[in-house]
């Protein structure tokens, strides 16, 4: 799977843009806040709906604009696809594929498989539950789109049930709505749980096997699947749950509540482990995404690299671009001459400055 070209209209300090890539390394250099994450951004909007920044659709459009544009031409192994995306500065975004609107947007997934490797990813060990909970949502729906299915239908039961959670504390005679809602959320909430469970069983024996090599052998890594309540239980400690619930107003068991753990050698990462460990660990995460979406769909993903290598030692510098040497890659970094001094190879590479790119310059 590669990204055969861009073009942005009016998206963030971007007038207009259009650029052809290249199938291997693609490298997109200047200064700090000139615009290289921006492109980045738009390849992860176009290719999940949303920005990896959380930031909101309005925010994205250009200053003194209503509207923007994204189009991606993805080029799989059977068929190329074309995805257009409209940013409206009020309204809800519309998304086309192949020139057919789409009405949901788990219809996007999977056309165009990336992984994406931040300074932000890099905190995945020591950060929030959420941020874990986000990175196993965003690589199952890319791979699975029931799950994407199952996920958005249970956000949508949480939701209505917090609504009548806050209602019942000062209105008992709804309790008997709360059953429906219960049925409801345990419906999508166990496949959820299951699928997530066999998702990390599978990516830990990747993780596994890549730390291990990545540490010649003095490191043993694993992840373990955090389950707020096991499918096998859940309507007993959703019942259980109840009064706590309309007290506090909110759900408190189910998948939202989920979390990951990263060890090395038994130990738990986040509270034991060195910063190096836990760079090192996110690596072996990030390298382990690619090799499942490899071995689940047949095809490469299309890595995204935003100034990572800055973050990262000489010794995991090397670790990283000897494991991408055969996938697209789009990197953003302040300059190119190291990589030419290591005689890495370069498909393209484009100067960024104030929002205008120069160059597209091969080799």
């Amino acid at each position: 799977m590669i990204i055969k070209s861009l073009e942005l209209k009016d998206y963030r300090n971007y007038g207009a843009l259009s650029i052809g890539l290249d199938p291997g390394v693609n490298i997109f250099y200047g200064d700090n806040a000139q615009g290289k994450t921006n492109i980045l951004e738009s390849i992860y909007m176009c290719s999940t709906g949303k920005s990896h920044r959380g930031t909101k659709d309005r925010e994205i459009i250009r200053f003194d604009h209503d509207e923007s544009h994204i189009r991606m031409l993805v080029e799989g192994k059977k068929a190329c696809r074309r995805i257009d995306m409209h940013l409206r500065r009020s309204g809800r975004k519309g998304i086309a594929i192949d020139g057919v609107p789409i009405r949901k947007i788990t219809e996007l997934f999977g056309i165009c498989r990336i992984v994406l490797f931040s300074p932000e990813d890099l905190g995945i060990i020591k950060d929030s539950p959420g941020v874990r909970r986000r990175f196993m949502d965003m690589e199952l729906c890319q791979l699975d789109p029931f799950y994407a299915r199952q996920l958005s239908a249970y956000n949508h039961v949480v939701i209505q049930r917090n609504s009548l959670l806050k209602d019942l504390y000062k209105r008992q005679d709804l309790r008997d709505t709360l059953e429906i809602w219960d049925v409801q959320l345990q419906k999508y909430a166990v496949p959820i749980i299951l699928r997530r469970r066999q998702f990390i069983s599978e990516l830990d024996k990747t993780v596994r096997k890549i730390h291990g090599s990545l540490t010649g052998g003095t490191e043993e890594a694993g992840l373990i699947y955090l389950e707020n309540t096991n499918a096998e239980d859940f309507g007993i400690e959703m019942a259980n749950s109840h009064e706590k619930e309309i007290r506090l107003g909110q759900t408190l068991i189910g998948p939202h509540r989920d979390d990951i753990c990263f060890n090395i050698n038994g130990k738990d990462v986040k509270k034991y482990g060195s910063q190096g460990q836990q760079r090192s660990i996110s690596l072996s995460l990030k390298l382990s995404e690619i090799e499942m979406v490899r071995e689940l769909t047949g095809d490469d993903p299309v890595l995204l690299l935003d100034d990572v290598l800055s973050e990262l030692d000489r010794k995991r510098q090397e670790q990283l671009l000897s494991g991408i040497s055969d996938i697209q890659t789009l990197m953003t970094c302040t300059g190119v001459d190291e990589f030419v001094r290591d005689n890495f190879h370069i498909g393209r590479s484009w100067n960024v400055k104030s929002g205008t790119v120069t160059g597209g310059i091969y080799g």
